[in-house]
């Protein structure tokens, strides 16, 4: 079939619990749906699918030099009809959305050839659509009979299980990966070329849409943790398993191409997972530990009758023992949360005040967020300070 291809983060919404006769890191060799019907329901955090195209292309295709281009014709992406395809689809849809945890999402890959048909039977089925991704390609095929405009995309479908999914978005792992600016929903990624590209004894490809490990490295990253279970259905020669032993995940693949599950074997022996869990995590803000303003007070960071002031210090605001601040503008006098003060200060619907108020240490003023974030590094989730 078409290639896609640990511990727990203490922090955060827990991963699926998967049993302990769930098999993992490992390929399992035939039909995929008949092998997801047997897997435990609810057991994988992630799927990353890449089906058949089901490319309706005619004749062979040629550069100008008159070689022969190396396309996709194999027998695992022939269906006799739209409808052969579409009860294919509808079918390992199903069975794949039975194994996903309730929170759990799906990336399926696709061209025009089929992606449309792809988010339909998704919605059909009651996944909920997240998002469209566009992996455009720097380095695409070029369109040798100059008779419509060069393929160079791709379209990704990230979906949850249902609407009422408590999915995880790493949203700050995937903004560090963008040089601090939001990812956005379409990638600019080569294709897999190199020495990545997996050739048989005669330099030919192994596969022939094996996807770049880039583009499976920031699915895994945005929707998942340590230790989760990711599941590919199309494994191929195993990128999904491969990137995601690298980064402390586990895995299962569903192959039934003898070839490419020898390839992809050979591949993952020589996987090396990330060694420290440390660099395998990256906790978002929501999910760090909750910090109320008054702890600041009750473990002596703050004083009570200390001052703050707003960013431009023109305004101060007094601590009281119970962390309520009282502020002063002109004929006005505002008391309450740092949040509601600073919000009517600035005449705003809301406030953050960790980041509006600031204390003085040192000569300098500092939002009183450092002094939160202090206190986060010193506690553990229970709120036991760490000595």
């Amino acid at each position: 079939m078409k290639n896609g291809k640990t511990p727990k983060q203490a922090a955060g919404k827990k991963a699926a619990k998967t049993s302990d006769k769930t098999q993992k890191n490992i390929i399992l060799e035939g039909d995929c749906i008949k092998h997801m019907r047997t897997l435990p329901k609810g057991s994988c955090n992630m799927i990353f699918a890449d089906p058949p195209y089901n490319l309706q292309l005619g004749g062979d295709l040629h550069r100008p030099d008159n070689s022969m281009v190396d396309a996709v014709d194999d027998d695992w992406d022939q269906f006799e009809s739209l409808q052969a395809y579409d009860k294919f689809t509808r079918e390992w849809l199903s069975a794949a959305r039975d194994l996903l945890h309730d929170d759990g999402t799906i990336w399926v890959i696709g061209s025009y050839h089929n992606i449309f048909r792809l988010g339909t039977i998704l919605q059909d089925l009651g996944y909920w659509i997240l998002n469209d991704v566009i992996w455009r390609k720097s380095n695409p095929m070029p369109n040798f009979r100059g008779r419509r405009f060069t393929n160079a995309h791709e379209t990704m479908i990230w979906a949850a299980k249902s609407k009422d999914s408590k999915y995880r978005f790493n949203y700050d792992a995937m903004k560090t990966l963008n040089d601090d600016l939001q990812m956005r929903s379409d990638w600019f990624l080569p294709l897999c070329t190199g020495n990545e590209r997996l050739k048989d004894g005669e330099g030919k490809k192994v596969h022939p849409t094996q996807k770049p490990e880039s583009l499976l490295y920031r699915c895994i990253v945005s929707c998942t943790q340590p230790g989760d279970m990711v599941l590919d259905p199309f494994f191929g020669t195993g990128t999904t398993g491969a990137v995601a032993k690298m980064l402390g995940r586990d895995y299962i693949g569903i192959e039934q191409e003898k070839s490419y599950i020898k390839a992809a074997k050979e591949r993952l022996a020589n996987i090396q997972q990330v060694e420290n869990i440390e660099d395998l995590i990256t906790i978002g803000k929501r999910e760090e530990q909750r910090i109320p303003f008054g702890w600041l007070l009750e473990k002596g960071v703050l004083k009570p009758g200390a001052t703050l002031t707003d960013p431009q210090k023109k305004i101060a605001a007094r601590v009281a023992a119970d962390g309520q601040v009282t502020a002063i503008q002109g004929v006005n006098k505002y008391k309450g949360s740092i949040h509601k003060v600073g919000a009517a200060i600035q005449n705003a619907p809301s406030c953050n005040g960790w980041t509006y108020w600031h204390y003085l240490e040192n000569g300098r003023h500092y939002p009183i967020d450092r002094l939160r974030q202090k206190l986060r590094d010193g506690i553990d989730n229970s709120g036991r300070t760490i000595n």
